[in-house]
């Protein structure tokens, strides 16, 4: 039996493997696993929501041993510490206990007839001086849940003082996750006033956002990056353009025209790059970022039983351009990933893949969502905003959580989430 592995179990890794689980593991034409080191599964662009509070993680994270067991695939916990191509294998270092160091399982090593390397993204600090020290890299659920302790941590320190002072977050980076963290903390701020925090408003929250470009969102238009400046500039969110920083320091980031700007929290979302260990690992093809280079049919240009998907692929169009490291992407990749495989095993022909760009959208909490729609209805883009947007951007999610689970299943997790709307605080405060 064909032997598929897919280590990541992110947005493309987990929509591949549950693809490859009903199509192949279910007839037992192949066995599929999927590796990953945590034990469950959230859509990262739901972290700044997770870190400020307005989503409990503990709802909307999928255990990948039960969605393996409902999906036909099975799963194995382990990091990936190197390939063998020749003897096709990989290798899982030996798993210790976090608390007292105790060996739960030891080293391993997986065989496999394909192999998809799907294992994402992490922040990219550009080895400026004090940033892994003094920063918190919002790319894991794990430093979202540090970064909403130590907001909760200060905010209770300012109520103690009965509201004197203020509380001073700074976000480098101005993409998309620093845009939405921005906003979505003063949503948090208006809703904590609710939970016994009457000292606090949007008067005692000072939010910069610096960005070391002309423009936040430079990946999108310019009218939309200019429209999302102006809803953060009404909440009170200080906007930083052609800012560099140079230094994070304990109580601040220095720039480099030698300005600080102080803060009891900063965040580093300016940029991202694949793992460190992926440099030539099993001397495949990777470039700067630590991405494996990958051909049109998503196989590594060294080996062709070896597929990449998603933000640690390197893409290079035939315009020249690369594919963005954007959720759109991946689902995009795993469903022509899994075609492919398939294709691969009964020895038919492999297709390029083609990115299709349906546009961006960003949102900015409850106040607002902005972005552009690409696609056959319209010619060029549209710039969407208000309801409208915030419709379109909440249904990214349904087509993960459908991918996933189904129309039948997806709508029963969205009537919970409207019953939960009713039983739950609408924040997580503890």
């Amino acid at each position: 039996m064909t032997k598929i592995i897919v280590v990541g179990g992110g947005a493309g890794g987990l929509e591949l493997v549950t693809k490859l689980g009903r199509i192949l593991g279910r007839k037992e034409r192949a066995h599929v696993t999927l590796v990953d080191r945590k034990t469950s599964h959230l859509w990262k662009p739901l972290l700044h929501e997770v870190a400020t509070g307005s989503l409990d993680e503990g709802v909307d994270a999928i255990s990948y041993r039960a969605h393996a067991k409902n999906h036909f695939f099975d799963f194995q916990l382990g990091s990936i510490a190197g390939i063998d191509r020749k003897n096709k294998t990989i290798k899982l270092s030996a798993w210790h206990d976090e608390g007292d160091g105790e060996l739960l399982m030891p080293e391993r090593r997986l065989s496999y007839d394909i192999l998809v390397m799907a294992i994402g993204s992490t922040s990219n600090d550009f080895n400026t001086e004090g940033v892994c020290e003094n920063c918190i890299f919002l790319d894991s659920p794990e430093q979202a849940r540090r970064f909403r302790n130590e907001m909760h941590n200060e905010f209770l320190k300012l109520n103690a003082k009965s509201g004197l002072g203020t509380v001073d977050i700074a976000i480098v980076g101005g993409g998309a996750t620093g845009v939405e963290l921005s906003a979505e903390l003063h949503n948090a701020v208006n809703e904590l006033q609710h939970y016994g925090f009457q000292d606090l408003d949007s008067s005692k929250l000072n939010v910069t956002l610096i960005e070391a470009g002309d423009r936040i969102l430079p990946a999108l238009p310019l009218r939309i990056s200019g429209a999302a400046e102006q809803e953060l500039t009404k909440l009170g969110v200080y906007v930083r353009t052609a800012t560099k920083v140079v230094k994070a320091e304990t109580n601040g980031l220095i720039t480099k025209d030698g300005d600080k700007i102080p803060a009891q929290i900063m965040v580093w979302a300016a940029g991202i790059k694949a793992p460190d260990f992926m440099k030539d690992i099993a001397g495949l093809e990777t470039n700067l970022i630590n991405q494996l280079v990958v051909k049109s049919t998503l196989q590594t240009t060294r080996s062709d039983t070896i597929f990449v998907i998603g933000d640690c692929a390197s893409y290079k169009q035939e315009d020249g351009s690369f594919i963005p490291p954007r959720a759109q992407a991946a689902h995009q990749m795993a469903s022509h990933c899994c075609s492919n495989i398939i294709a691969k095993l009964n020895d038919r022909e492999l297709k390029a893949y083609v990115y299709k760009d349906h546009g961006s959208l960003v949102s900015l909490s409850r106040f607002s969502t902005v972005g552009s729609l690409m696609g056959n209805l319209i010619h060029g883009s549209m710039m969407v905003e208000g309801r409208i947007a915030r419709v379109v951007y909440l249904s990214l999610y349904r087509m993960h959580q459908v991918a996933l689970h189904g129309f039948l299943k997806t709508g029963l997790i969205m009537l919970v989430n409207r019953i939960n709307r009713v039983l739950r605080p609408s924040l997580k405060l503890h």
